[in-house]
This record gives C-alpha cells, sequence and structure tokens, in this order.
C-alpha cells in the first residue's frame, strides 16, 4: 500500500508540474453536436422512431477538444485553426471561452466550421450527420492569415512563459485545415517549440515533421506501414511478419496480411478455392473508420486496411502493433510512438525500444468520443514537462480512461486527474469573498504550494458577457484569479454621481459566483497599486486594446517581477452600452417590443448552452 501511495503522488507530482505549460494546438477544429430525444413509437410511413428532442449540448471536437483538454488538465493553452463564419463557428468560439482556451481561430468566410452532429435515444446513438468536406479548401488569403496567425501565437506564448519555447500539437484530421503550404510551414519552423505531439490521420503527410510523439490508432499506423516502401524489419523482431504491396492500387485501399513467417500462404496464393484462406476478410472502405475485429476474431479491418491474424494463434491487434514500433519510428521520425487501441488500451514505444502496454476499461462508444483527445492533451504535457516516457504513458491513459463515465464528447479535467490518484485537488477552501487583511496569508499559502496568481481589477458595474470572457481569458494565464473590485465610493469618483448602478455588495457576489474566480476583495482607493504591493502578481492583467506599456500601473508590476497583459473586450459589449439601451428603453417602451425581435443564431446558441 506504502509503495502504490508513493507512486501516486509521484505521478500528482507530474500533473502540478506542467501547470502554465505553453501548448499551441493546431489543426481541425470541430463543433460536436449531441441530440438528446425520447423515443416511444414507430412511425407510420417507415419502420424507424419517432423522435422527441429533449435536449441539446455543444462541445468543442477534435482540435479544439484537445486544446480544451489541454487547458482543463492545467496547461496554457492556444488554438489556431480555420472556423467558419456560421452558427456552428459562434458556439465553437463560446465552447473556447467557456473552457478558458486562448481563441485565436481564423475567420473563414464561405468556408462552413465542420460540425459532427449525433442523435441519441434512451443513450444509444441512432445516426450521426457530418457535415464539413476537405474539399472546402483554404483560399491563398486564408492560408496566408493562418501562417500570420500561428506566428503571432508562438511568439504570444514565448512572451507569456517568459522566453520559454511553447509546445506544439497538431491535430490532423484531413478536413482540409492543414494544406500542404501550412504543412511545409510547420516543418521549417519545427525548431521554434520544444515538445512537437502529431495525431494525424495520414501520417505520410507529415514526413520531415520529426514529432517527439506521434499518437496513431491501429488503422492509422498500419495505413502507414502499408504505404511505406520496402518491407524490412526492425532488429529482433518478433516471429510475425507483415507484408505489404510496393505501392498503393489507385482505386483501391492499402492492405497488410500478417503470418507468421515469410512464405506462409498468402490470400492471393490460393487460386483453386480448396485451401483455407488466410488473407483479408472483407473489404475496408474509404473515409473515416473505426477498427473492426471480426466474430471470429482472425481479421482486423481499418480505413483503407486490412489485417488477417488468422496465423499464429493468440494474436491481437497489440502484438501486432508491439512487433512494429521500431518500424513506426522509423517511418514517422518520433522519438515516441503511442498507438491507441480503442477501449482495448494502447501500445507505446520509445527511443529504448522497450513496449509498454497500457489497458482501459471497455465503454459504449457513446461515452468514448473525445478520449483520444484527453489521451493526447495528458501525454503532450507530461513529455513537455520532462516526464519519463512510462509515467506519460501512465498518465495518458489514466486521462483518457476517467473521461469515460458518461455520453457525451470527454474532458478530462486536472482536479478528476488528481483525485483518480487519491491526491488533494487544491488548497484549503476558503471563502471567495474575502477582506484585504486576509490577503496576505492566502496569497503567501498560494506561493508555498507554487501557485501563479493572476490579478486583475475594475468597477464590474453591470456584469455582462464581454467582463465573463474576460475574466476567463485572465484566468487561464495563471493558476488562481483575484479580482479587486471598486467600493461603491471609489466607482463615484471614477465613473460619476450616477455609478454605481449596483452596490458593491451585488458586484463582488456575483464576481465570486463565477468560476473562473477565486478571490473577490475590495478595495477604497481610485488605485489598486497598494493591492498589487501585497500580492506581488504573477500576471497583472488590464483590458483594453492599448499595448501594456500604457497601463499605469506597468511600472509597478515589472518592479516587483510581474508581467503586464492587456486583454481584448468582445466587441458591442459594454456597460455603459447596457445602461444607455436601458435608459432609452425607459423613454421610449414602444422600442422594447422592436428589439425584442428574434435573433436566429441568438436563438440557437441559447439553446445549446
Amino acid at each position: 500500500m506504502a509503495g502504490a501511495a508513493a507512486e501516486q503522488r509521484r505521478l500528482a507530482t507530474v500533473v502540478e508540474s506542467w501547470l502554465g505549460r505553453p501548448v499551441l494546438i493546431v489543426g481541425d477544429a470541430m463543433l460536436d453536436e449531441w441530440r438528446f430525444a425520447d423515443s416511444d413509437r414507430l412511425c407510420r410511413e417507415a419502420p424507424a422512431p419517432v423522435l422527441t428532442l429533449r435536449r441539446r449540448i455543444s462541445a468543442a471536437g477534435g482540435a479544439a477538444n484537445t486544446a480544451v483538454n489541454v487547458a482543463a488538465l492545467g496547461g496554457r493553452a492556444v488554438l489556431v485553426a480555420p472556423v467558419g463564419a456560421d452558427v456552428a463557428g459562434d458556439e465553437l468560439h463560446d465552447c473556447l471561452d467557456r473552457a478558458g482556451v486562448w481563441d485565436r481561430t481564423v475567420n473563414q468566410p464561405g468556408r462552413p466550421t465542420p460540425v459532427k452532429r449525433r442523435m441519441l435515444a434512451g443513450n444509444q446513438i441512432l445516426l450521426r450527420e457530418d457535415s464539413g468536406d476537405p474539399d472546402d479548401a483554404l483560399d491563398p488569403e486564408g492560408v496566408d492569415r493562418l501562417l500570420t496567425a500561428l506566428s503571432c501565437a508562438t511568439e504570444e506564448l514565448r512572451a507569456a512563459a517568459g522566453g520559454e519555447a511553447p509546445t506544439l500539437v497538431v491535430c490532423d484530421y484531413g478536413l482540409g485545415a492543414l494544406p500542404a503550404p501550412v504543412r511545409a510551414w510547420l516543418v521549417e519552423q519545427r525548431e521554434r517549440y520544444a515538445t512537437v505531439a502529431l495525431d494525424a490521420h495520414d501520417l505520410a503527410d507529415w514526413r520531415g515533421l520529426a514529432p517527439t510523439v506521434v499518437t496513431p490508432s491501429f488503422a492509422e499506423a498500419t495505413r502507414l506501414l502499408a504505404r511505406a516502401n520496402g518491407t524490412t524489419r526492425p532488429a529482433g523482431g518478433s516471429d510475425l511478419h507483415l507484408e505489404h504491396p510496393d505501392h498503393d492500387p489507385a482505386d483501391g485501399p492499402s492492405e497488410m496480411t500478417a503470418g507468421a513467417a515469410p512464405g506462409a500462404v498468402r490470400a492471393d496464393d490460393v487460386t483453386d478455392g480448396t485451401t483455407d484462406r488466410r488473407g483479408p476478410v472483407g473489404e475496408p472502405v474509404r473515409g473515416e473508420g473505426r477498427v473492426a475485429l471480426t466474430g471470429d476474431g482472425l481479421s482486423v479491418t481499418g480505413t483503407g486496411v486490412t489485417v488477417n491474424t488468422q496465423a499464429g494463434e493468440g494474436v491481437d491487434r497489440a502484438v501486432l502493433a508491439e512487433s512494429r514500433l521500431a518500424e513506426l519510428r522509423a517511418h514517422t521520425g518520433a522519438d515516441v510512438v503511442a498507438v491507441t487501441l480503442d477501449t482495448e488500451g494502447a501500445v507505446v514505444g520509445g527511443l529504448d525500444g522497450a513496449p509498454r502496454r497500457s489497458h482501459s476499461t471497455p465503454v459504449p462508444a457513446s461515452h468514448a468520443v473525445g478520449a483520444g483527445d484527453a489521451y493526447l492533451a495528458a501525454m503532450t504535457l507530461a513529455l513537455a514537462a520532462d516526464a519519463p516516457l512510462p509515467t506519460a504513458a501512465q498518465l495518458a491513459q489514466l486521462a483518457a480512461t476517467i473521461t469515460v463515465s458518461d455520453t457525451g464528447t470527454c474532458v478530462c479535467r486536472r482536479e478528476d486527474l488528481l483525485t483518480a490518484l487519491d491526491q488533494p485537488t487544491g488548497i484549503t477552501d476558503r471563502t471567495a469573498l474575502v477582506g484585504t487583511d486576509e490577503l496576505d496569508a492566502i496569497v503567501a499559502e498560494y506561493r508555498e504550494a507554487g501557485r501563479s496568481v493572476v490579478f486583475t481589477n475594475g468597477c464590474f458595474d453591470v456584469l455582462h458577457r464581454g467582463h465573463v470572457r474576460y475574466l476567463e481569458q485572465a484566468r487561464a494565464l495563471g493558476d488562481l484569479l483575484i479580482v479587486a473590485v471598486n467600493s461603491d465610493g471609489s466607482v463615484r469618483r471614477l465613473k460619476g454621481p450616477d455609478r454605481p448602478v449596483n452596490p458593491v455588495e451585488d458586484r463582488g457576489a456575483l464576481l465570486a459566483a463565477l468560476a473562473c474566480v477565486d478571490h473577490v476583495v475590495v478595495f477604497e482607493e481610485d488605485s489598486p497599486a497598494a493591492l498589487i504591493e501585497a500580492v506581488r502578481p504573477d500576471v497583472y492583467v488590464k483590458g483594453g486594446d492599448y499595448p501594456p506599456e500604457l497601463v499605469p500601473e506597468a511600472p509597478l508590476v515589472r518592479r516587483l517581477g510581474g508581467q503586464v497583459r492587456t486583454l481584448g473586450y468582445v466587441p458591442d459589449r459594454s456597460t455603459s452600452a447596457i445602461i444607455e439601451r436601458i435608459r432609452s428603453h425607459s423613454q421610449d417602451p414602444s422600442s422594447y417590443a422592436s428589439d425584442r425581435t428574434p435573433d436566429e443564431s441568438l436563438s440557437t446558441r441559447t439553446q445549446a448552452s
């Protein structure tokens, strides 16, 4: 028992060590839409259930969900991806904001946001509708804007991390977000990133990237091997032998056959129909596909690849993957290859050549959507924090496993991971609203725990969406957020005799209710300088589009060793504008009715929440 407890503490130390780790995620971002329905009868027109929609939720998917998982696990996540100027894009932006991801996506008018819509009844997925096509290519201007966003986000993360090189995660799911010029740029700029993780449907597209880690599914790994030139076996390889054609047929899928040794009977050697066939069974299809094992346990079929395991009793996907880890590393140029096996766990191999097997608990398919994103996020953060490969593999599998308890897109939070390790999830609980006399002790406790402090201040008179987004972004800059709010007298001196609209007790209570705010303190002065000296924040945040040099408190913060950041406001969201609208409605009641005309996109977003 003591040894197990010590191991859990060691793993928890790694989780703590990656807090605030800067990670840039680039690739195919999409929206996951879940529609939950009831059904108690069949329709008269066809043998199909009649569904009554009860609930609809939206979540970030693809590269966006990887970014959400990085942020939830405690990393500093920045997402660069093309997103359509449509309702799905608006919902995706909201998902990123709520998760504390730095949203640096690039607007692409005329190119829809990819969406995966699932209809469920009784938590059983009845159908899935996908929108978004790889033929919706980025135009040259879109490619230029994406490259600019990548370069700027890289430098932004480097600056926020005090000059430390950020980590890069590439999520290429074949939906057109990473055309050849973008791939070439990332390969060329490889030295700007300390750790690089690659998750790609077609790994052959990324030759030259030299990633730290690749996380292919079994189907993606076998596809790469089937398309690779040559059949050289790794030194000291297993008794398994895999053969594949010299080239891909233009009109059919790649094929790979597993046998006991060279010279074994293959499917294409059988011509008289009398010998048992040992070749591929069934025909794989192109597009997105899951690996499936046939009922007789003899064939594994994936996207564009069929693997036959009849020769060699007891051969399974894990054994096949283990036998080819060295070759997968050679073909990808990666230090680490982690072949994921859906509910069967994963097989991981590194520079030492020793395969490592991890296991998972089988769950319904509707519970496992996005579990691979959680695996990728945890594996990347652990390797970026210089954790040994066995530790990184263990934490990645744990992150994927604990997210699959319910239907929906999987997200693993840092607190969930620490709870699974039987470790405390934070500092002793405290009331969010605190006095200035308590602040010193609170900050000292955080410092002792090695946690970074973000500090901001303001009136926050009429709390609105702009405030919430600003505070969520501020919280993402560190481990906790302290908000200093002006007293009523201070607001009157700054804003005029008719302000504040809401007393400080209400303003403070609303701020304290936000999940992104850790502590709220009220100050009487017109300037927060005294509080800044007491808190000595690692990051001081102000709202506005001006450079940090123009922030009055900047010299003080820097003298105390902190950074100054300015975050832009949400357009058309301000307290003054809201108050003015309220006043205009009270003077002209008829305008209220006209202003209440439903906005279809807003209605859709409201339903999604």
